[in-house]
């Protein structure tokens, strides 16, 4: 008799008796056991085989035609995304950025405000004559119109404020922030906030930043930072730095070079100059601005010492006073 016959003359035994028998149990077991392997085994193999790579996604490839190809117009910005360490101990993230060339300036009544803020940039004298009390343009300490980066560039500027300064213990807007520019460097007044000059300069300064990253410090804002000298700024060591690199320009006397009334070099202390309130008055600061950028057009020619040197020299002549002491005395 083969194993199917005698399961069925059991089953048939028991279906007789109609009592109930362990052995169920069992079979019922094994027949569960059964089909969830049948199930089970299937599905694991499946789950085991190498899924495929989830592809990477990447920008699309610049377009070969007109449609869609970036405007000439339109800044560079160059991000490297940081690293969590690097976002945890970074006060800002430096980012490179182009400003957008002048040919790119808009046409409507927008662009107007923006080219008026440009001309009271780079020949204040002219266009803002009633808030100055020297003999400075904006552009004198703002190179090559306000964007050479190193040289406190206004689009580096536009995107930090409204920011605290230690200046004046408060947190500052933009636009006091140029008022700060005409009290001290200009020593005269500020531009009322709503004033053409001032929507003007804002303009301008908006436009130079159009397309950087907010809240972002962008590399070359400001002056980079001088390290310390070797040896203590010295006067006497830095009349010889600039009498043998600055003075050409600046004349012998510190008085800069005018021409037809006007100046082509600014000068660097005096009654024509800015005053003690002035970023510029500083030291560290006069140092870090004259290492990058002078002799004009050959800035960081000069060693650190020399440039400290000839900071000091310059800042220990006299000039117009700082007006917050004038105001407090």
């Amino acid at each position: 008799m083969n194993m199917s016959h005698r399961l069925k003359h059991w089953f048939e035994s028991q279906k007789q008796t109609r009592k109930f028998h362990p052995t169920w149990i069992a079979l019922g077991v094994v027949a569960t056991l059964a089909v969830a392997g049948i199930i089970w085994i299937p599905a694991e193999l499946v789950s085991k085989a190498e899924a495929p790579p989830v592809p990477t996604a990447h920008p699309p490839p610049p377009a070969t035609g007109n449609k869609g190809m970036r405007p000439a117009d339109m800044p560079t910005v160059i991000e490297q995304t940081p690293s969590p360490a690097t976002l945890r101990g970074a006060k800002t993230i430096r980012v490179d950025f182009s400003p957008p060339a002048d040919d790119a300036m808009p046409t409507d009544e927008f662009g107007d405000a923006v080219r008026f803020g440009k001309s009271i940039f780079t020949d204040t004298q002219t266009y803002a004559r009633g808030y100055v009390g020297n003999k400075l343009n904006c552009v004198n300490c703002h190179l090559d119109a306000g964007r050479k980066p190193d040289s406190a560039p206004l689009w580096a500027a536009y995107v930090m404020y409204p920011a605290y300064r230690d200046k004046n213990k408060h947190v500052n807007s933009y636009e006091e922030r140029l008022a700060g520019c005409f009290r001290f460097s200009m020593n005269g007044k500020a531009p009322a906030p709503d004033s053409k000059e001032m929507i003007a300069l804002i303009s301008y300064s908006y436009w130079l930043a159009r397309g950087a990253p907010t809240g972002i410090e962008l590399k070359g804002r400001g002056y980079p930072k001088l390290p310390d000298p070797p040896q203590p700024p010295d006067a006497a060591r830095g009349k010889r730095v600039f009498e043998a690199n600055c003075a050409l320009c600046h004349g012998a006397d510190g008085q800069g070079t005018a021409m037809n009334g006007r100046y082509v070099f600014p000068p660097l202390w005096g009654n024509h100059s800015f005053n003690g309130g002035a970023g510029m008055s500083q030291i560290k600061n006069a140092a870090a601005f004259i290492h990058a950028n002078m002799p004009l057009g050959k800035g960081n020619t000069l060693s650190a010492q020399e440039a400290w040197d000839v900071a000091q020299f310059m800042n220990s002549h006299p000039r117009p006073p700082d007006p917050r002491l004038a105001k407090s005395s």
